[in-house]
């Protein structure tokens, strides 16, 4: 029987066929309940491997949560629009999530918050710095250029981070705003920048284009500005706070 499994591509109950069947004759199980058992056995191996596929494909930097992010500490994030974006009901509607604000102040944490919130719904999702992504996009062959975009057309969440810290020539401009066309009201795109809106246009070397990317971008976008204490200088200033001593 196991062997039928593995010839079946039955993967997870060929695992489980000897432990099942022996847990049935104790319990003498029914022939309805065994297969019922068996079945649900491989089903739930068979969505854990696409989960783990899912979570591999999206390369996150780290497994961030959103429960985990110190609303304390940045008290000017909204808590109320964090657990809303965290009911994905956004994806429904291929909203877009705009977090702008200086380094360290945790874009990056609640953009892979998001993407992890939206692997374990099911979906898919891609991160990618603007920097990998301009390197991909300027990749020779078959696979830069268009090809590129076409890639990043399809994750059904894709997170683009730190727009801002790398020049963009014109022609990685063009592609960066067909990849934003594509997804426009089909899939969601979550983007963390420490600029303003108003320096796109310097960042894409061209005012018209950042203009036309932006009415895109923007259109049905949650946009969150932080302007809290950078996470990474809190442990340098708590360590470099002198211990008060008792005369």
């Amino acid at each position: 029987m196991k062997q039928l499994c593995e010839r079946l591509n039955l993967t997870t109950l060929a695992a489980e066929i000897d432990p099942l069947l022996e847990t049935a004759r104790q319990q003498q199980w029914s022939y309805a309940v065994f297969l019922d058992a068996a079945l649900q056995a491989e089903l739930v191996g068979r969505q854990e491997r696409a989960q783990e596929r899912r979570r591999r494909s999206a390369r996150l930097p780290f497994p961030a949560r959103l429960e985990s992010f110190d609303f304390r500490f940045q008290p000017g994030v909204s808590e109320r629009l964090i657990h809303e974006l965290a009911s994905l009901a956004f994806m429904g509607s291929a909203t877009n999530v705009v977090l702008l604000g200086p380094p360290g102040v945790g874009k990056t944490h609640l953009a892979c918050g998001l993407a992890v919130a939206a692997l374990e719904a099911g979906h898919t999702a891609q991160f990618v710095t603007l920097r990998e992504l301009l390197v991909q996009i300027d990749a020779p062959g078959p696979r830069g250029g268009l090809a590129a975009v076409r890639r990043y057309s399809q994750p059904d969440l894709l997170v683009i981070d730190e727009i801002g810290y790398t020049p963009v020539h014109r022609a990685q401009a063009q592609l960066l705003f067909e990849l934003i066309l594509a997804r426009y009201e089909r899939r969601s795109t979550v983007l963390t920048s420490n600029l303003t809106f108003t320096e796109w246009g310097a960042l894409l070397g061209d005012e018209v284009l950042a203009t036309a990317l932006l009415d895109r971008l923007l259109h049905h976008a949650e946009v969150l500005t932080i302007n809290g204490r950078s996470y990474r200088m809190r442990q340098r200033v708590q360590g470099d706070t002198p211990t008060s001593t008792t005369p």
